[in-house]
């Protein structure tokens, strides 16, 4: 296996998270007040994903954490601006 092979191997195995052309996203985790169920978790995945930009989003009502992966940074105000939409309160980003 030649270097580039191996390095080109290790890259598809990466579990960094990528965007569909396959380059690496943005993974930024903010911090929701008010979630305390799945649906609360969908109303604010629902409302997130609908950014231009965003790959992913992950919310866990049990910490308040919601892990965002996008193509480029996000603007706070749309992310802040989602979540009031879903009902809920945008805390802090970490």
């Amino acid at each position: 296996m030649t270097a580039e092979t191996k390095s080109q191997s290790t890259e598809a195995t990466d579990s960094h998270p990528s965007t569909p052309d396959g380059t690496e996203g943005i993974t930024t985790v903010y911090q929701v007040t008010g979630m305390t169920c799945g649906h609360c978790e969908t109303a604010v995945t629902s409302e997130i994903s609908g950014i231009e930009g965003v790959t992913s989003v992950r919310a866990s009502a049990a910490t308040g954490d919601v892990t965002v992966t996008s193509r480029s940074p996000l603007d706070e105000a749309a992310v802040r601006a989602a979540v009031d939409e879903a009902g809920y309160e945008l805390a802090s980003q970490s």
